[in-house]
């Protein structure tokens, strides 16, 4: 099986990670290609961004997912991920999403932990798209930056630890770690934290998997169904083919 491993965000640094923390989730005989953001963001921190990662989304499934079984989208606010399923006849996984719907089949109340309190609100549209919101106990975030993730980690460890548990102590059961640039904490730090800690690349591998095997087919009516030969201009000629398959 091999899984096409997409990050929008035009930083190697997390790609590394989340291909690290995919690899140690996955089954054995899973393969990945993981690809980065040629343009856009380094790290997406905004809803503008993250519109502009978007195109950044569908231009690396078009040019990398044939002869792939499955898409994992390793970027923390699902970018296109049902404009993927639109244009795809392959499964395609959402990160938050994986580990959300993972979450509330652990727990009857979930929190969600990110970067940044500015993308609070964007989390919560998030959770409540996946239609969670009647199982969500809070969404929160640590005052750091994804990008000290990588250049002081103990302390974003630390910072992310004591959150958690303070999600804990307001009732959460189970913690959902909303960011690609957290990848791998949930394993360092399960030890430390007393319900289940969860990593949106490693559920999104899991579900990755479960969907290559079942090989559900592809929806022909309804909003998921393939655009029907719709013309785009200025984009890829990979991508424009995608856009025209009927």
């Amino acid at each position: 099986m091999k899984i096409l491993l997409v990050n929008p965000n035009t930083t190697q640094a997390v790609t590394d990670l989340v291909l690290r923390t995919a690899q140690a989730a996955a089954r054995e005989g899973t393969a990945f290609e993981a690809v980065t953001g040629t343009f856009g963001p380094e790290i997406i921190g905004s809803r503008a961004e993250n519109a502009l990662a978007t195109h950044g989304v569908l231009e690396l499934v078009a040019r990398h997912a044939a002869g792939c079984d499955a898409v994992v989208l390793a970027v923390s606010l699902d970018t296109a991920a049902w404009a993927c399923r639109e244009l795809l006849p392959i499964p395609v996984v959402a990160m938050t999403e994986a580990a959300l719907h993972t979450a509330a089949l652990l727990a009857p109340r979930f929190a969600v932990l990110t970067y940044g309190k500015r993308l609070v609100p964007v989390y919560q549209e998030l959770v409540a798209g996946c239609g969670l919101s009647s199982r969500l106990s809070a969404v929160n975030a640590v005052d750091v930056t994804p990008q000290q993730s990588f250049t002081d980690p103990e302390f974003v460890l630390a910072e992310v630890r004591a959150a958690v548990l303070g999600l804990v102590e307001g009732g959460a059961e189970a913690v959902v770690l909303a960011g690609a640039a957290m990848a791998a904490m949930a394993h360092r730090l399960q030890p430390d934290v007393p319900v289940p800690l969860l990593d949106g690349v490693a559920c999104a591998v899991g579900f990755a998997e479960m969907l290559a095997t079942l090989r559900p087919p592809r929806a022909r009516t309804g909003s998921v169904s393939g655009t029907g030969g719709r013309a785009v201009n200025g984009v890829s000629a990979e991508l424009q083919a995608l856009f025209m398959q009927r």
